[in-house]
């Protein structure tokens, strides 16, 4: 139980800690920069699941 406690003040801290860095310029620019990067990330993720997933579906097509 002291755990969670400790894991839910972290999680609280990491909020305060980021609100308070996305209201100067630097803080707006580096979480602008994030956003774009995990975007980037999650496409190509998405993209390559439907490649993939294009592949099998053309080998079992193949293969009936």
């Amino acid at each position: 139980m002291k755990n969670v406690l400790w894991l839910v003040v972290g999680i609280g801290i990491g909020f305060v800690v980021a609100h308070e860095t996305n209201k100067t310029a630097q803080g707006k620019k580096f979480f602008e920069d994030l956003n774009a990067k995990t975007k980037l990330i999650g496409d190509s993720v998405v993209n390559g699941y439907h490649e993939r997933e294009a592949e099998i579906r053309s080998v079992i097509s193949d293969e009936l």
